[in-house]
């Protein structure tokens, strides 16, 4: 799971409206891979909630850290690994 927020308060709007196509493209092209699997904008916060799939957390990372927002240093992204929940499963 990724958190991203725009750091809104160290760039004007402007910054974010030059590089948000891109982010939309690339974010739209990882969706249509299988990589992205759910996004979300977030409520509290200028910024998304999204699902990947990825082998590692270092891939996680490095699909998060190409992203045109990570490079632009426009968003901070938080990764956070995920397992399944064992709850449903057999006893």
């Amino acid at each position: 799971m990724v958190l991203s927020r725009r750091l809104a308060e160290s760039f004007p709007p402007e910054e974010f409206d030059k590089i948000i196509p891109a982010e939309t493209a690339r974010v739209r092209q990882l969706y249509a891979d299988g990589v992205v699997r759910q996004i979300w904008l977030r409520g509290d916060a200028a910024g998304a909630c999204f699902l990947i799939e990825a082998a590692d957390l270092e891939v996680a990372q490095q699909t998060v850290d190409e992203l045109p927002m990570a490079r632009s240093g426009l968003s901070e992204f938080t990764v956070i690994p995920l397992t399944p929940y064992r709850g449903f499963g057999p006893t």
